[in-house]
């Protein structure tokens, strides 16, 4: 893991990003990116978007956790996993929150994905 600190910039106003705020962005356009959508990068994004529509119950809890931990491994190298839930809304609604580490210190975030 590097040590590294980013910077990037806010995808609705431009203004700058640092560290978390960008990563968080980041995890968000992975987890809600189909694969498959994006033009000379097929494989970026996530399985998710095939899960939406799925009956709410532990095997698709399972296929979440699988799609979020694969698309972010791959394609989020500065964290590091170390759980994934999600979250059902009475509403049809999905959240998944996310636990981990960057440069030795632990984040944890939530992300609607529905």
């Amino acid at each position: 893991m590097s040590t590294a600190t980013w910077s990037g910039m806010q995808r609705d106003s431009g203004l700058q990003l640092t560290d978390i705020d960008h990563i968080r962005q980041s995890v968000r356009d992975i987890l809600l990116t189909p694969q498959g959508s994006r033009v000379m990068r097929r494989d970026y994004g996530s399985l998710l978007s095939a899960l939406l529509d799925q009956p709410q119950n532990e095997t698709l809890r399972l296929q979440i956790m699988s799609a979020c931990y694969m698309a972010l491994l791959r394609w989020e190298p500065r964290i590091t996993l170390d759980s994934i839930r999600y979250q059902p809304g009475f509403d049809g609604s999905m959240e998944v929150a996310l636990s981990g580490t960057r440069n030795q210190s632990t984040f944890s975030l939530s992300i609607p994905v529905s």
